[in-house]
């Protein structure tokens, strides 16, 4: 593990910074992950399942500067959460530091990543802005495989046609970027009066799948299958209400609660698929008493608890531990097969896709959905999520 020592790429943890000068207690997760200090030096990475990366960024973020100083805000607040029901094997690598150009820290994060990835050691980010999404995504490029991006997102990030890249564009550049390895995107909890009609409309030429705030208030439930089709989430805090999360430039009187945003971290941690894990655009400089950065810390806590709950039903490693279902809809003349796990109870849809695109396509043509997709089946209705699928596999 000794080529993961990236330390020249970080700024080392000031312990009584992130610390009060209060010594933690024993399960606090200040005293049980290993921390990158001056005295400590670079943590031992051996057994390490989860690496909490800082990033000092926000030149992209013209709206959020202040952004850059999150991270340490947000650890004190983490490091004072008691351990939960598991043994954390957490290393925290520092802070990422802001380079000569974005570029430059673009360049050290999707390095880092890229060697995380390859160990299958899962990154957490705190940025700086959204922006750094790119950077994640691009790191999945050393691994060469497609992914599945979810954005948890009030805005879809688009930007101009010519705009350089930044918070309010990043997406556009993923999705023009060559070689193109971006199966799909997802948003979760966009607002339609903050949204283009001519991008609502694109999302649904990509064949995209984007989600509104108001569809999911209330039932919450229906973003888990989204968030277990991702490789990597994008979590920007303007999607969570401002009397809840006030620490960010953007945030607005609606969004998601508190619960919501923690109840998203963790389906994203108990994803056997997800990868990575980014929450971006807190700024400490607009918080009130700790309010946002405490509930990032939960975030994060929450995610880390979801990744020590993981089912490891997917990907199937034995059918026998699933029942299978077959659904034939006459009017559409296609077969939908239905897969429940015996362990989780969670559902997939099995979608087909060209022979000679096995070794591209593979690991996407078995689709998280809910039971209720499987009614609709049976209703001769014709799920949207295994339709969209059926579009992009053919």
């Amino acid at each position: 593990m000794q080529t993961l020592d990236f330390s020249d790429f970080f700024q080392p943890i000031d312990p009584e910074q992130v610390s009060g000068g209060q010594p933690f207690q024993s399960t606090q997760l200040g005293n049980v992950a290993r921390i990158y200090t001056k005295e400590k030096g670079w943590p031992e990475m051996e057994g390490i399942k989860l690496a909490l990366i800082g990033i000092e960024e926000d030149r992209r973020t013209a709206t959020n500067i202040g952004a850059a100083d999150g991270p340490n805000a947000a650890r004190r607040e983490l490091y004072r959460l008691y351990q939960g029901n598991w043994s954390l094997e957490m290393a925290d690598l520092g802070n990422i530091r802001a380079g000569n150009t974005p570029s430059d820290t673009d360049f050290a994060l999707k390095t880092v990543m890229g060697a995380l990835l390859r160990k299958n050691i899962i990154p957490i980010l705190i940025g700086g802005g959204q922006d750094l999404t790119y950077a994640q995504y691009l790191a999945y490029q050393a691994i060469e495989q497609t992914v599945n991006l979810v954005a948890i997102d009030a805005r879809f990030d688009l930007g101009g046609a010519d705009q350089e890249l930044s918070s309010e564009s990043y997406l556009s550049k993923i999705i023009l970027h060559q070689p193109n390895f971006l199966f799909n995107y997802s948003n979760i909890g966009y607002q339609t009066y903050f949204a283009e009609q001519s991008a609502i409309e694109l999302m649904g030429k990509l064949n995209f799948d984007v989600h509104r705030l108001g569809g999911l208030r209330g039932s919450i439930e229906q973003a888990e299958p989204i968030i277990r089709n991702a490789d990597l989430v994008s979590f920007d805090l303007s999607a969570i209400r401002r009397s809840e999360a006030p620490a960010n430039a953007a945030a607005s009187p609606n969004g998601f609660s508190a619960e919501e945003a923690c109840q998203l971290a963790r389906y994203a941690g108990i994803s056997d698929k997800l990868s990575s894990f980014g929450i971006f655009e807190f700024n400490p400089v607009l918080d009130e008493r700790g309010q946002t950065a405490q509930l990032v810390a939960q975030m994060i806590w929450c995610f880390i608890e979801g990744v020590y709950n993981r089912k490891k039903d997917y990907p199937f490693s034995d059918t026998s531990a699933y029942t299978r279902y077959r659904v034939f809809l006459k009017d559409h003349n296609h077969e939908i097969i239905f897969f429940k796990s015996n362990r989780s109870d969670r559902w997939w849809m099995e979608v087909p896709y060209p022979p000679n695109q096995k070794l591209k396509f593979e690991r996407h043509a078995l689709v998280p959905c809910l039971y209720n997709e499987y009614e609709e089946a049976c209703q001769e209705e014709m799920p949207d999520r295994w339709w969209q699928t059926f579009q992009k596999l053919s």
